[in-house]
């Protein structure tokens, strides 16, 4: 559903993020990120005016990862920036992603790295954008999400025949549970992943029999879920 009408009103700025995954000749996959920020008219900046067409930032990120979802390389580029020639000091710190694993508290663990004056503000909000841009890329090219947790891919997402259940050692489709449309309890699970409709994952059980237990999940659950959307 479209968003509503909106009322008379003029276009002041324009920011955009847009992520791309590439799979590279040696195993390894990029994903680039890009930050432009864009308004219509000439802007008096401390170093001068920046004339109308040209960004106000034009930032970009780069992260190679493995098919863990492990960060093996990382560089940054700032190519159009307010403050031309300090701006772009930051970008070697975002080397300091090395090591981390999209999946295991990916956003928490880049933060703490890189908030406030470690890094460049812009380049920083990238980050959020990457560990969903890499799963994306990784459905149906590295993982069958059909069939438990991630692993290589061995055909189609055939949702209707993912099988299993926990107590048997098996485990619902990645995706389930971590958006509002693959809840376990909606239409969508009900309809393409009949055999997981109602089901109810060990960690929420594990929860309600001991309600003293704030938040049941490990961290290592707790940066996966803040991960993962398949809609």
């Amino acid at each position: 559903m479209p968003l509503s009408p909106p009322v008379p009103r003029q276009l002041r700025h324009q920011r955009a993020i847009r992520a791309v995954a590439y799979e590279r000749e040696d195993g390894l996959w990029d994903i680039d990120a890009c930050l432009t920020d864009h308004k219509p008219r000439d802007v008096p900046l401390a170093a001068g005016v920046r004339p109308n067409g040209l960004p106000i930032h034009e930032l970009w990120l780069r992260i190679t990862i493995d098919r863990k979802l492990n960060v093996v390389d990382a560089e940054a580029s700032s190519d159009w920036v307010p403050y031309d020639g300090q701006c772009q000091n930051a970008n070697p710190a975002y080397r300091a992603l090395i090591g981390l694993n999209l999946l295991d508290n990916f956003r928490r663990e880049a933060g703490r790295l890189l908030a406030g004056t470690a890094g460049c503000t812009h380049l920083t909000e990238m980050l959020g954008v990457l560990p969903t841009a890499a799963i994306q890329a990784f459905v149906g090219a590295v993982w069958d999400t059909s069939n438990g947790s991630p692993g290589e891919a061995t055909g189609p997402e055939l949702g209707k025949t993912a099988g299993g259940n926990e107590a048997a050692g098996e485990k619902p489709p990645f995706q389930l549970g971590r958006c509002h449309a693959l809840r376990f309890d909606g239409e969508a699970v009900k309809q393409f992943y009949p055999r997981w409709y109602g089901h109810v994952p060990r960690s929420i059980a594990r929860g309600a029999e001991t309600p003293s237990v704030r938040d049941s999940r490990s961290p290592g659950q707790e940066g996966r879920a803040d991960a993962v959307s398949h809609e």
